[in-house]
């Protein structure tokens, strides 16, 4: 497999957002964009999908698929759009569900696997105790 260039995966770290916490989320309305999904209506039938699949693999839904109200201007008022806040295994679940036509699908599979590997290698590394941890960083464990 080819590493992942800056430019690739650019436009997923660009609509990346940090919550106070430190846990990460995409916009799925910046999300759709990204994916060259013009309209939301079918990008929402993605996202179903990778609801579904969310679900059936046992995990909450609503913890990595956040429900949320975003106000968007339209002319001279605004209104309240549905939009959702993905964590990065909703991302991954709708990058596989994604039209395969779409080269874009393509990277966003391949940059959602390799940043979920890398989250979950340092996931990993940060459970070690401190000695555990410098026999790693050694090349020793």
């Amino acid at each position: 497999m080819k590493p992942l260039q800056d430019i690739e995966y650019k436009r997923f770290e660009e609509i990346k957002r940090t919550r106070s916490d430190g846990s990460e989320y995409w916009p799925a309305r910046e999300l759709a964009l990204v994916l060259q999904y013009t309209e939301w209506r079918n990008f929402v039938k993605v996202i179903d999908k990778a609801m579904l699949a969310c679900n059936n693999s046992g995990n909450a839904v609503s913890a990595d698929f956040v429900d949320v109200n975003k106000i968007v201007e339209a002319g001279a008022m605004s209104k309240s759009v549905k939009d959702y806040e993905l964590s990065r295994y909703a991302c991954y679940l709708i990058v596989q569900n994604g039209d395969p036509r779409k080269k874009v699908i393509a990277l966003g599979q391949t940059y959602f696997a390799i940043q979920t590997y890398r989250q979950e290698v340092a996931d990993r590394f940060n459970q070690l105790d401190e000695d555990n941890r410098r026999l790693v960083l050694r090349g020793d464990a």
